[in-house]
């Protein structure tokens, strides 16, 4: 590493190996020399034998992979184009091949079809991972599925759910970021061979005002290049609104993580839920005893990034003018790569932290019991009736407990008496030990939580994972930082 000048903390810190090098200057390179080859064979193929030969396009294969990047460097800075420095030592490479190379092409053929390409193979990663992280959230919503814990609403005390109900929760945020890759998959087609603006034009000449042979070219280069379908009709490019719904979904996999990932940091701080912590982390510099959810923070503060790069799609898709405008160029180099790194960097650290949570049942049991009492007055309040009081005396007299109850825990910080309060008051007609029998551990007030959990896991979740079998599992989750 040259640590004199900035390194894409990207790179250098967050991501995995498999997706730097879907963006990796080789594996782009390597993709343009597939589109160049596939012209190439397509056009041998569909007549013109004469014009590009066999041995031609041998010689285009035999040195796919022989790529020359100093030679195309030092012809960029002379020529400043990058797909004409690359034609250049590709044909330095292959002098017999070197006149057809690019033969009826614009620069956004190998271009725009590259990218198409390394889209698909970055949206296989991010599919794999999101599975990965799916399948472990749901081990471990069927492994707590009964575990009884204080419900939030507005974050104040609400009715209690369970552990692993609340994580269900997660689980369908991204099963809706799957249906949305899913569905921009189907949107991923080859650009094709469709000319300077579109129109085919060139190639239309090359093969003498042929129609049917032009839309051969454009299907058959498709197919060669691993799409079975084609855009109908471009610019000079695919449409940018392409980009514009890689970046949405991307930024919607980012919120999924940004808003389990505070979740975490809340339960955190409530000390009923952690992340994983190494053996030898230091969790601050100053503060020895603390277990700062460092992950989860650093998952937040990716998934804001991720999230932003959204405007950035928009405005670029929305200024794209007539068939195309260059100012699309620089920043969909950052973008693009950036907006899949961000994903794998934020998968990469939820599948990390979901691996191994930690779950603290008795501070669960702490907090739900503080509030309990007071969720179960509507129970004490039945059975009071049916001892043969009446419904709103006792409802007076629960009401007034209460207040002063909630009064003691707030302004004294002592625990909540309200049970013994009640059963201190003759109206009650319970002691305090059958008091605390009908209120119970809470977990009778978690209605179908379990059960949902397992209907939920059974038959949503379950079968999608089996559909997906194949890219579950074979993933590294460990952080390098």
């Amino acid at each position: 590493m040259n640590r004199d000048i900035y390194q894409e903390p990207l790179v250098g810190r967050y991501t995995s190996t498999e997706m730097q090098s879907v963006f990796s200057e080789r594996n782009r390179i390597e993709n343009w020399r597939r589109c160049w080859i596939a012209l190439a064979e397509a056009q041998n193929e569909l007549g013109l034998g004469d014009i590009v030969t066999p041995e031609m396009v041998a010689e285009l294969k035999a040195h796919a992979k022989d790529i020359d990047f100093e030679v195309a460097a030092a012809k960029e800075k002379e020529i400043r184009h990058d797909v004409m420095a690359h034609v250049y030592a590709y044909g330095q490479k292959c002098p017999t091949a070197e006149p057809i190379i690019h033969l009826g092409a614009t620069s956004q053929f190998v271009g725009c079809n590259a990218d198409l390409i390394l889209h698909r193979q970055a949206l296989r990663l991010v599919k794999k991972s999101l599975l990965n992280v799916i399948s472990n959230l749901a081990v471990f919503c069927r492994k707590h599925k009964e575990l009884a814990t204080l419900g939030y609403t507005h974050y104040q005390p609400a009715q209690p759910t369970t552990v692993g109900k609340r994580h269900t929760l997660y689980i369908q945020d991204l099963l809706m970021d799957l249906d949305y890759i899913e569905g921009l998959e189907l949107q991923i087609k080859a650009r094709g061979a469709k000319g300077t603006v579109g129109t085919q034009a060139t190639f239309l000449e090359l093969f003498k005002g042929d129609h049917k042979k032009v839309r051969e070219l454009d299907e058959l280069v498709a197919l060669k290049l691993g799409f079975n379908d084609v855009f109908h009709v471009t610019g000079q490019t695919y449409t940018r609104k392409l980009d514009m719904k890689i970046g949405e979904t991307m930024a919607g996999i980012g919120s999924s993580a940004h808003k389990f990932a505070v979740d975490l940091r809340l339960l955190s701080n409530l000390k009923v839920q952690e992340e994983p912590f190494a053996k030898k982390q230091v969790g601050s510099s100053a503060m020895a005893y603390k277990r700062n959810p460092m992950r989860s923070e650093r998952m937040t503060g990716l998934a804001r990034k991720l999230m932003g790069l959204s405007a950035d799609f928009a405005a670029t898709f929305a200024n794209h003018w007539f068939e195309r405008t260059l100012d699309d160029s620089a920043i969909r180099r950052m973008d693009i790569p950036q907006a899949f790194l961000l994903t794998d960097a934020v998968l990469k650290l939820y599948l990390n932290i979901t691996s191994d949570m930690v779950v603290f049942p008795k501070q669960i049991s702490k907090h739900l019991l503080q509030e309990l009492p007071f969720m179960a007055t509507e129970k004490i309040l039945m059975a009071s009736v049916e001892r043969g009081k009446s419904r709103q005396e006792m409802h007076e007299v629960v009401k007034v407990h209460s207040v002063a109850a909630g009064r003691v825990v707030k302004e004294e910080g002592l625990d909540n008496d309200l049970l013994k309060r009640l059963a201190d008051d003759e109206a009650i007609p319970f002691s305090q030990e059958e008091l605390a029998e009908l209120v119970g551990d809470g977990s009778e007030f978690t209605g179908r939580a379990s059960a949902q959990t397992d209907e939920y896991l059974d038959e949503v979740v379950v079968p999608c994972l089996d559909r997906y079998k194949d890219l579950l599992g074979g993933i590294d989750s460990s952080l390098s930082v």
